[in-house]
């Protein structure tokens, strides 16, 4: 089995965890997910079954979106509902205030997370140093920010916001960071991740889903297939007489390859035979050389993997 399932993971269920059901599901060893989620946070998380794994480097980079809700009053150490108060207030902001906060949160920001996160130091993560008592501060990161647009003030003294962001950044730390800037203690109290690259909720499937299609034996035919997610990538159309070449995972002369030649130096593209996806190689000079052959499920057999 191979492909892309798009996961609308629920809230209170680790990334994981839900990796750890879908390979129990499937009996497929290679699973894995793209974007870890937090596990209080509901939205899409990208499941890669099979070969579709090796497409990761090629995915991570793509812009998220989430919605959000910042609470004012509470400050936590995780930044988020879950955690131990330890700041409050009640010169709580009006919406004007939060709109003219959320400008200096755009563009490429600095960025300092709870050490109650995914962040690793040597190997380890920081929330299980914090866990084992050690004495930890989470490094300040660049993140690039697109753009938080706020749609309304909701009970409790919340505000809703759109974020859209680059990778690594925590909208948790944005929700604490507006409240320093309001001078009002802030968490973040939900979050949604509504858009992961090009996976959207639209296409987002629940477990539930998931599952019930596996009983069916039509799991695979549910799957984004390996190509969904690379859409943005240059595209190379391999000739039939280069077949060989291909199957064998040999480097291609890159000028028998229409546009290639045109590519900057070491750039990564698709490449195709007879309009089937077969991995990803880069322009080396005269060549285009594989970094991944994928070929198709009915050519597997006859294919060497570089």
């Amino acid at each position: 089995m191979n492909g892309f399932l798009n996961i609308l993971k629920p809230p209170g269920m680790t990334s994981a965890a839900v990796v750890g059901y879908v390979r129990r599901m499937t009996g497929e060893k290679r699973v894995g997910h793209a974007g870890t989620l937090d596990p209080e946070a509901a939205g899409v998380l990208l499941i890669m079954i099979g070969r579709a794994a090796r497409l990761f480097d090629y995915l991570v980079d793509k812009e998220k979106t989430y919605v959000a809700e910042c609470a004012f009053g509470a400050a936590t150490d995780t930044q988020d509902a879950t955690g131990k108060i330890i700041a409050t207030g009640e010169n709580y902001p009006d919406f004007s205030a939060v709109q003219e906060a959320a400008k200096h949160l755009v563009g490429d920001i600095e960025q300092r997370p709870s050490i109650f996160s995914a962040i690793k130091q040597d190997g380890k993560s920081l929330y299980e140093r914090a866990r084992d008592g050690e004495n930890v501060e989470a490094p300040v990161r660049i993140v690039h920010v697109e753009s938080i647009e706020l749609h309304e003030e909701t009970p409790d003294h919340g505000v809703r916001m759109t974020i859209r962001c680059g990778r690594g950044t925590y909208i948790r730390s944005i929700c604490d960071d507006l409240g320093k800037l309001t001078g009002c203690p802030a968490h973040m109290r939900f979050l949604l991740r509504a858009q992961s690259g090009v996976f959207t909720l639209d296409s987002a499937m629940t477990m539930e889903e998931a599952a019930a299609y596996q009983a069916q034996g039509t799991l695979q035919s549910h799957l984004l297939p390996l190509d969904y997610g690379i859409q943005h990538m240059p595209r190379a159309d391999a000739p039939e007489w280069l077949r060989r070449q291909v199957c064998n995972g040999v480097k291609l002369p890159a000028k028998k390859l229409p546009g290639v030649l045109a590519l900057p130096e070491g750039q990564v593209t698709r490449v195709y035979l007879r309009d089937e996806f077969w991995g990803m190689a880069a322009r080396e000079g005269e060549f285009l050389v594989w970094k991944c052959l994928l070929p198709p499920e009915k050519e597997e057999n006859n294919a060497n993997h570089p």
